[in-house]
């Protein structure tokens, strides 16, 4: 069966491959799984059809016959266990790429997004220009301690995984400072996950749907 996700019909990124949907919809490209797409408008994310799939009236969600669910870290875990490669067969390294999910999302994603409110909400308060150093300050701890972690390997625990996956989605949200760059090792390994075939699809695809809201 087909699965259907959700995503922005106005991304607010404009196609730049951040959107959320972005992480399933490279997870489904890298096991080869065929999907298709329901745009949604900011309106429609909370009226009650959409409020059904995703409690929080938010983008993605994932539909396969009865099962729905929301959340991108859940969705990408639920492909990685239904399909073959995004997670080792050896229980042990499995654990691991696991781990390196959660790690993504509830250590490195906080501040990172954190950075993004502060510079988008936040950039015309008085405060900003002193909270925003502080911010940075938080993000380059967690950088360091990643980039110490990655050394000079090209992934974080031997071959690709839904690890990989969901720590470089999280840190192309620094594309646009220059954070990253801080951390040559860092900066290298999203290169390499944004050179797999399977994310150039998916960004594409994304990319497709902001280029035709753009000009539609």
């Amino acid at each position: 069966m087909t699965p259907t996700i959700t995503a922005f019909e106005r991304s607010p990124d404009g196609g730049r491959g951040q959107a959320r949907d972005m992480r399933v919809r490279w997870a489904l490209e890298e096991v080869g799984q065929p999907y298709e797409v329901r745009l949604v408008s900011f309106n429609g994310m909370k009226e009650p059809a959409h409020l059904a799939r995703h409690p929080f009236g938010q983008i993605p969600t994932y539909e396969e016959g009865d099962l729905v669910l929301f959340e991108s870290g859940s969705i990408v875990f639920h492909i990685a266990e239904r399909h073959a490669g995004l997670l080792p067969e050896d229980a042990n390294a499995r654990a691991r790429a696991i781990t390196w999910m959660f790690a993504a999302l509830n250590t490195m994603e906080p501040p990172i997004m954190e950075r993004a409110t502060a510079v988008i909400l936040e950039r015309d308060a008085a405060w900003h220009e002193q909270r925003l150093p502080l911010v940075d300050d938080r993000i380059r701890k967690r950088l360091a301690d990643l980039s110490r972690c990655l050394g000079d390997a090209d992934w974080l625990d031997g071959a690709f995984s839904a690890g990989d996956l969901i720590m470089v989605g999280v840190l192309r949200r620094l594309n646009r400072s220059a954070l990253l760059d801080e951390y040559p090792n860092l900066s290298a390994y999203v290169g390499r996950a944004e050179a797999r075939p399977a994310f150039k699809r998916a960004f594409a695809a994304q990319l497709a749907v902001a280029t035709a809201a753009a000009t539609g």
